[in-house]
C-alpha cells in the first residue's frame, strides 16, 4: 500500500505516480497524507485504484476521474468531482461551490453540506448529498440524479433538462422551467439504489422525498416565455 505524505513530496509528484499506473496495477490502495488543502488532489486518474485522502482538500479535486474511488476524510473545496466520468468520490465533510459541475458518470457522496451550484450542467453523474446543498443547485442539469437528504437553497434546478432532483428537505425555490413532479414506481426504486449505495441507513424511506424536474417550457424559444430566460 503506497503511502504519500506531501508534507515531504509534491502534489504534482503525487499526480505523476497516479498516472503512472498501469490498468492491471498492484499498488491499488494509496494513502495520502497532510494534504493540508492543497489543490488538483488525484486529478485525471483513469486506473481501478483507491486513493485514502486524509485531511482536507482544496479545489478541484478527484476532478476527470475515471475508474478510481477517492475518498477526502474531511472537507473539500471547490469543484470536488468536476467533470468525473465514472468510478466514485466520496467526502466524509462538507463540499464548497460547484460539487460534481459538468460530470458524466459515477457517484459522488457528500456526508455533509454542498454549497452553491452543486451539480451545476451535470450530465450522467449521480450525486448524494447528505446534508443540505445551496443556491442555484442542479442549474441546467443536462441528465443524471442529485439526490439531497437535508434542504436546498433558492432557484433548485434552474434551466433544467433532464436530471432528476430528489430532496428531503425544504425547498427554499425552484428555478426557472423547474417543477414538482411524480414519484413513480421507477424514481422509486433509483432513489433506494442510490441511498443504498451512498450508504445512507435503510430507515430513511424514499416516500419522505419529493421529485423535481423540468416543465419542458424552456427546450425551445418561444415569446411568451421570455421573461423566463
Amino acid at each position: 500500500m503506497p503511502t504519500v505524505d506531501l508534507a515531504q513530496t509534491s502534489r504534482s509528484d503525487l499526480n505523476a505516480q497516479l498516472h503512472a499506473l498501469s490498468q492491471d496495477t498492484n499498488e491499488t490502495l494509496w494513502e495520502v497524507l497532510n494534504p493540508a488543502g492543497q489543490h488538483a488532489l488525484a486529478v485525471g486518474l483513469d486506473v481501478p485504484v483507491t486513493v485514502e485522502i486524509h485531511g482536507h482538500a482544496g479545489y478541484y479535486c478527484a476532478g476527470m476521474n475515471k475508474q478510481a474511488t477517492v475518498t477526502v476524510h474531511g472537507n473539500a473545496g471547490v469543484g470536488v468531482g468536476e467533470n468525473m466520468m465514472s468510478g466514485t468520490v466520496r467526502v466524509h465533510g462538507d463540499a464548497s461551490q460547484s460539487a460534481g459541475a459538468t460530470a458524466h458518470g459515477g457517484l459522488l457522496v457528500i456526508d455533509g453540506n454542498a454549497s452553491a451550484r452543486c451539480g451545476i450542467s451535470m450530465k450522467g453523474v449521480s450525486i448524494v448529498v447528505k446534508g443540505s446543498i445551496g443556491p442555484m443547485s442542479a442549474f441546467m442539469a443536462q441528465s443524471g440524479s442529485l439526490v439531497v437528504l437535508g434542504d436546498a437553497g433558492d432557484a433548485l434546478g434552474d434551466s433544467i433538462y433532464e436530471a432528476r432532483l430528489y430532496v428531503r428537505g425544504t425547498v427554499k425555490s425552484l428555478g426557472a422551467d423547474c417543477i414538482e413532479k411524480e414519484m413513480r414506481a421507477e424514481h422509486r426504486e433509483e432513489l433506494r439504489a442510490l441511498l443504498d449505495a451512498a450508504g445512507v441507513d435503510g430507515d430513511v424511506s424514499v416516500e419522505s422525498f419529493k421529485r423535481y424536474g423540468s416543465a419542458r417550457g424552456l427546450y425551445n424559444f418561444h415569446v411568451d416565455n421570455a421573461a423566463a430566460y
